[in-house]
C-alpha cells in the first residue's frame, strides 16, 4: 500500500544494484537452536493504529504455539519501518529495517511490508538473503505480476536472484478494483473520477480501477494524481467537479492527506459519493475524533477492504475474533488484525513443515514450502498461494462509517476475468 510513487521506483531500484542491500552471501541454513522472525511495519503515523493491529495478530499466533516449532525456540523482532519526520513509512528506515534482517544469522521470515511502497525496497534486499517476506496487507500487483496496474520492469526487479521469496495474504489490487467497481455501480455511479497519491499503491490500483470500470458499464472521467503536502484541493476539487462526475474514488493511504482531499472533494461536489480503498480503511480517516473525516461524510462514503463481517468468517476466524477481543479488550479491531494473525500462521506452518523430522532450518526450504501452500484452512478462509506468490481468495469487504467506526456493509465477489 504507500514516498512518492515515482520516487519508491527509483529507491528500490537502487536496492537492487546495492549487493550490500542483501546483507548476506554463503548458505542458507540457519544454525542453533533460536529462530528470529521479523516484523516491520508503520508505528507511526495514520497507519500506526492499523499497524499495532497487526503487531497483536502476529503476537497471537505465536503465543498459540508457545513460541516454538519442533526443536527451536522463536524470537520475534517488531521493527518501525516509518519515522518521526515522515510521519509515515520511510524509504531509508525501511531498507534499515530489512538490511538487519538480512545480516542476522538467525533469521528465518520477515512479516512485512504494510505498505507496498516499502514492500518495493525491502524485497529485493532480502530476496538476496534468501529470506522468505509475507505481507499482511499490501495488494500493488506490481509486486508479483506484470498484469496491467504494474510498472515498466514489475515484477521481476524486485528479484535479483531470479527466485520468488515474497507473498501475500490479501487479494492484489486487481481484485480490490474490480470489487469497487463493482460497489460502485451498484451504488448507481455512472461516471467517476479517480484521484491517486502518486505512490506504488495507489497509483497502481488507480489504473486497476480505470481497467475494471468499463466492464461494468461506467464511464471515466478522469484519473489525476495530486500532491500529498498541499495544504488543500480547493482549485483540484473545482478541476474534479467541472468534468461532471458524479462518484469520486480515492486512491491513496492516509497519511498522503488523503482527509483534507476527501473534504475538498466533498464540499465541491456535494452530491457525489466517495469511494475509497483499504489504505484508508482505518480509524484515523474514518473517525474526527482521530483527525478523520467529518461525520456529515459517512452517508455518502463507501470504503472497500478485504476483510468480512466477524459472523461470516469460518469457525476458526469466529474464535480468532472472540481472543482478540479477550486478550485486547476491543470488540471492533482494525480491519488487519486477522490478516497479521494469517500471516505468521502461514509463517509458523511453513517453518513447522520445512522442519518436518528433525530437518534443520533452512530458508531456501522455508520459502519452499510456503510456495507449496495449498488448501490452507486458516482463519480468512481455505487458500492457496499461487507460484507468483498471491493468495487465491478474492472476497471483499464494502463497509460504510458510523460514528467514526467502520460498519461492514455487504461482501462483494469480485470478478477479475477480461
Amino acid at each position: 500500500m504507500r514516498a512518492r510513487w515515482v520516487s519508491v521506483v527509483g529507491c528500490a531500484a537502487a536496492a537492487i544494484g546495492l549487493v550490500a542491500c542483501g546483507g548476506g552471501g554463503g548458505g542458507t541454513k540457519v544454525s542453533g537452536n533460536t529462530l528470529t522472525i521479523y516484523s516491520s511495519l508503520p508505528l507511526q503515523g495514520a497507519s500506526r493504529v492499523n499497524s499495532v493491529a497487526v503487531v497483536n495478530g502476529e503476537k497471537l499466533a505465536l503465543a498459540a504455539i508457545g513460541n516454538r516449532v519442533g526443536n527451536y525456540s522463536l524470537n520475534f523482532n517488531s521493527l518501525d519501518d516509518s519515522t518521526a519526520q515522515a510521519g509515515k513509512w520511510d524509504p531509508g528506515q525501511t531498507s534499515t529495517d530489512a538490511r538487519k534482517a538480512a545480516s542476522d544469522k538467525t533469521t528465518i521470515g520477515y512479516i512485512g511490508e504494510f505498505n507496498s511502497g516499502a514492500s518495493a525496497i525491502s524485497i529485493p534486499i532480502l530476496n538476496r538473503a534468501t529470506i522468505m517476506q509475507i505481507s499482511p496487507s499490501n495488494t500493488a500487483v506490481g509486486l508479483t505480476t506484470s498484469a496491467p496496474g504494474s510498472a515498466p520492469g514489475e515484477p521481476t526487479k524486485y528479484y535479483p536472484t531470479g527466485k520468488r521469496n515474497y507473498a501475500r495474504v490479501v487479494p492484489k489490487d486487481v481484485t480490490q478494483a474490480a470489487a469497487q467497481a463493482a460497489l460502485q455501480k451498484q451504488q448507481k455511479c455512472t461516471k467517476v473520477f479517480i484521484l491517486n497519491d502518486q505512490e506504488v499503491y495507489g497509483h497502481g490500483l488507480a489504473l486497476n480501477l480505470e481497467h475494471a470500470l468499463p466492464k461494468v458499464g461506467l464511464s471515466l472521467a478522469g484519473d489525476q494524481a495530486y500532491d500529498p503536502k498541499a495544504a488543500n484541493y480547493r482549485s483540484l476539487a473545482a478541476k474534479v467537479a467541472g468534468t461532471g462526475p458524479d462518484c469520486v474514488f480515492i486512491s491513496a493511504i492516509t497519511e498522503n492527506n488523503a482527509v483534507q482531499l476527501t473534504k475538498d472533494i466533498a464540499s465541491a461536489l456535494p452530491r457525489a459519493k466517495l469511494f475509497g480503498p483499504d489504505g484508508v480503511a482505518e480509524s484515523t480517516y474514518t473517525d474526527p475524533a482521530k483527525g478523520g473525516i467529518p461525520a456529515n461524510l459517512d452517508s455518502r462514503t463507501f470504503l472497500s477492504v478485504a476483510t468480512l463481517a466477524p459472523a461470516d468468517y469460518p469457525p476458526a476466524g469466529k474464535a480468532f475474533f472472540a481472543k482478540y477481543d479477550r486478550v485486547y479488550n476491543t470488540t471492533n479491531p482494525e480491519p488487519y488484525a486477522i490478516y497479521g494473525y494469517e500471516t505468521m500462521s502461514l509463517l509458523l506452518d511453513s517453518i513447522k513443515r520445512a522442519t518436518a523430522g528433525g530437518v534443520s532450518a533452512d530458508r531456501a526450504k522455508v520459502i519452499s514450502a510456503v510456495f507449496a501452500t495449498r488448501h490452507r484452512r486458516s482463519v480468512l478462509g481455505t487458500y492457496s498461494i499461487d507460484p507468483n506468490g498471491d493468495t487465491t481468495l478474492t472476497d471483499y469487504g464494502a463497509y460504510k462509517i458510523k460514528a467514526g467506526k467502520l460498519v461492514f456493509f455487504k461482501t462483494i465477489h469480485a470478478t477479475t476475468g477480461p
